[in-house]
């Protein structure tokens, strides 16, 4: 089984009709007990369970139970990012063990589809939920986090806080597993940052602009951040394309070298652009699910190195 997806929204659905929750920063996962084994598996279906060892004693609480959640890493008392990566893709038990320890995961478990036998995935949310609620499973390496009324209220509250959002979710949805629904939407919140673009991409199996290369200053030149595609299509590549022609040169204006799966395909320019991404912050040095915003005609790269290094 793979999770159910949210739809990216702008605005926050009103009415009795939904319900809210915040949206944490982590690795999406289900976590399935059955017969005193534990198995947890990530969102695009991969086993993972030997990676989160300190999730274990769940195996114990029920004989049978399938958990949808988020695996979050807590820094500073706030789910991050960066603080997961060193947890994700770990294969060996015993680095696994260690990090358990030094760097523990906290599962957010915000759905229940299945108990002692019975499929829960076509029964409305708000039985899903009240049934989750009754399981009482909290414990310091997992908990049912609260839900809201107030989606604007959370909305700004998250904001507040520097969590990435929040979810909306209908009441009366079943949960449809693998599919992208109408049903959920997601708000997140995306910090916005200047960037000098070093190279595109074209599209795949074409010749329009498909994606940038961006990088920001750092200690020997310029830091590859990563590939920005989302919000450059139609016009607003064709544009693009058009300011980076007479930039191209014939290799890299980034200091250290662009990952291969990065550099295949670019054509190199000159880092004299500057535009604005929004992102959900970074993870391990590259910008996480970037999208363009504007060109900053007003900015220089000098402008960058200047702000950089003040």
């Amino acid at each position: 089984m793979r999770p159910m997806l949210a739809t990216l929204t702008e605005t926050v659905p009103a009415g009795p009709e939904w319900v809210h929750e915040v949206k944490w920063d982590g690795m999406r996962v289900l976590v399935e007990a059955k017969g005193g084994a534990l198995t947890v598996t990530s969102r695009t279906g991969r086993d993972v369970t030997v990676a989160y060892p300190e999730l274990a004693p769940l195996a114990d609480l029920y004989d049978d139970m399938v958990l949808d959640g988020e695996l979050v890493a807590m820094v500073e008392g706030r789910p991050s990012f960066a603080g997961l990566t060193e947890r994700m893709h770990v294969s060996s038990p015993r680095r696994a063990a260690t990090l358990a320890v030094s760097r523990p995961v906290t599962l957010m478990a915000f759905d229940l589809l299945r108990l002692l036998g019975q499929d829960l995935t076509s029964q409305p949310w708000s039985a899903r939920r009240q049934l989750l609620e009754q399981l009482e499973i909290d414990a310091p390496r997992w908990q049912v986090p609260p839900t809201y009324d107030d989606g604007e209220g959370l909305l700004a509250a998250t904001a507040d806080q520097g969590l990435e959002g929040i979810v909306a979710k209908r009441r009366s949805s079943s949960y449809a597993a693998g599919r992208r629904s109408p049903d959920w939407l997601k708000l997140p919140h995306r910090a916005t940052e200047s960037v000098a673009i070093g190279g595109w991409r074209p599209e795949v199996g074409g010749q329009l602009l498909g994606a940038v290369l961006v990088g920001v200053p750092g200690p020997d030149g310029w830091d590859f951040v990563g590939r920005v595609g989302s919000g450059l299509a139609g016009r607003a590549g064709a544009a693009m394309l058009q300011r980076l022609g007479p930039l191209e040169r014939g290799d890299s204006p980034f200091a250290a070298e662009v990952p291969r799966e990065d550099a295949r395909g670019t054509t190199w320019v000159e880092p004299e652009i500057v535009i604005d991404v929004a992102s959900l912050g970074r993870a391990s040095g590259r910008l996480r699910q970037p999208s363009f915003v504007r060109v900053r005609s007003e900015l220089t790269p000098t402008d960058l190195q200047e702000t950089s290094d003040g």
